[in-house]
């Protein structure tokens, strides 16, 4: 077996033969030369052992007597890992080798029955899944056996330890932002006393952001399917949401490892990254998410070659403002060595701060009001629905510059006010454009097609930690 062969691959030589021999079958006794192309390309993994042996077979006759009708080889893309009693074990990337087989104009792909409902996400392909060597034999013998297997059905459920907004005593101004975050995707920095309800508003989020739109779908199934995980929440249609400890490595948020895999930033693609104690992160660790907040991707550089893995993720961090977790972030020592963890630029690239005050006895001792995730998920679609009409399926969190020029709409007292405000809060050119996205949004929660200059004064108090940062 030729072709920079890992020791999985290599070792699939006694699990095919005995695998084609549980089928009353026999591939030549005699040396057998497997070429893996492309010869300078490593091949890792289990899920060579089913299309080797259907090659093997297909090399030596097995399916010379097939049906006029039998299916060809050829027509399809193939991957699975074989049990010495020819049974099928359920591989990695399945949904990849779908798009893939889609890609490339072939008729289907067949994959262990385990698989099927991950590959069963790509349209336009047949998707045929097989619990034993057998089945793929006959079905190439045009002796039946393997069937299409329709798409289901996406479904959504409910993700564990989601919170409802009415659960969270207080902290209506911080739902307001939250609110703002959701509708334009855009990333958002809590600052709060520990018990304030900094996690809850966390673990609420998802609640009122929309399903996925189904290219995204296609787009998170991959990225999971790839690492061997099941989809987020167990639903098609739920957005992935990525709580790593602060203890994590740079290599476990970004990727990368000696064979390079998806790292927490690419795992929560299309949904959320929530960094809770954001300052208790190592500091090269936080500096490496700043690459991919700007560019929506994360690339890793090796000697073999350069990977690219998407990472269009929505920041929500979360910290005290103090190591001692108490409250205040301006005109304090100990705060301002705490906020002092953060660079610049990194805060720079988060489009909203909010600080949420201590809650109070009597605001705890009252009955639950305020909104409920269900009012503001719905205020939430109807202002996506407002970006959908106008800019189609980009977010307002990720307009570039030039397009927000020519649809952002902004009444001219709206940029006198912001001029104003980049000279005296010091804002940069990167912070100048994250403030007219987020008075994009606003008016799109208000309605208004126009930004006003009330929706830039509201954005650009959620710019706080640009004054804190510059006074420490």
């Amino acid at each position: 077996m030729v072709g920079l062969p890992d020791a999985a691959v290599r070792e699939s030589s006694e699990r095919i033969r005995n695998a084609v021999e549980s089928c009353g079958l026999e591939i030549p006794r005699h040396r057998v030369t497997i070429n893996l192309a492309p010869a300078d390309r490593r091949k890792e993994g289990v899920l060579y052992d089913l299309p080797i042996a259907i090659a093997l077979l297909d090399a030596s006759g097995a399916f010379a007597s097939a049906h006029a009708s039998a299916p060809r080889v050829s027509d399809y893309l193939i991957a699975g890992e074989l049990a010495l009693d020819g049974r099928l074990r359920p591989i990695r990337g399945a949904c990849p080798m779908a798009v893939l087989a889609a890609t490339l104009n072939r008729r289907g792909v067949v994959v262990p029955r385990a698989n099927v409902e991950e590959a069963g996400a790509v349209t336009g392909i047949e998707v045929l899944g097989a619990q034993h060597l057998a089945e793929v034999v006959a079905h190439f013998r045009g002796e039946g056996g393997l069937t299409h297997s329709p798409r289901a059905a996406p479904q959504k459920c409910q993700l564990h330890e989601q919170f409802d907004f009415s659960q969270i005593r207080g902290q209506e101004s911080a739902k307001r932002v939250m609110t703002i975050a959701a509708a334009g995707a855009h990333n958002v920095l809590m600052v709060g006393p520990a018990g304030c309800g900094k996690t809850m508003m966390a673990r609420a989020l998802p609640g009122i952001m929309p399903p996925l739109l189904p290219s995204e779908v296609i787009e998170v199934l991959r990225i999971h399917s790839a690492a061997g995980l099941q989809p987020p929440g167990g639903g098609q249609t739920v957005r992935p949401v990525r709580a790593p400890h602060h203890g994590a490595s740079a290599a476990a948020i970004v990727g990368g490892g000696r064979i390079v895999r998806p790292g927490e930033a690419s795992l929560a693609h299309r949904g959320i990254l929530f960094l809770d104690e954001l300052p208790e992160f190592a500091r090269d660790v936080l500096e490496s998410l700043r690459e991919p907040l700007e560019e929506r991707r994360v690339t890793i550089a090796r000697v073999s070659g350069t990977v690219r893995m998407p990472a269009q993720f929505q920041l929500v961090a979360a910290m005290n403002p103090s190591a001692r977790g108490g409250s205040g972030v301006a005109g304090n020592w100990d705060a301002a060595r705490y906020l002092a963890r953060l660079s610049g630029p990194l805060v720079d690239r988060i489009d909203l701060h909010v600080e949420l005050p201590a809650v109070r006895a009597a605001e705890l001792a009252c009955a639950r009001t305020g909104a409920s995730s269900a009012d503001l998920a719905a205020i939430v679609s109807a202002a996506r629905s407002r970006q959908a009409l106008r800019q189609g399926e980009t977010y307002n969190a990720d307009l570039s510059p030039g397009r927000l020029d020519q649809i952002g709409a902004f009444e001219p007292a709206a940029i006198s006010f912001l001029v104003g405000a980049l000279a005296g809060l010091g804002l940069s050119a990167r912070g100048w454009d994250k403030v007219r996205r987020v008075a994009r949004t606003i008016a799109d929660i208000e309605g208004d097609e126009r930004v006003r200059d009330d929706h830039v004064a509201e954005a650009v108090q959620y710019r706080f930690l640009d004054r804190a940062l510059a006074a420490a």
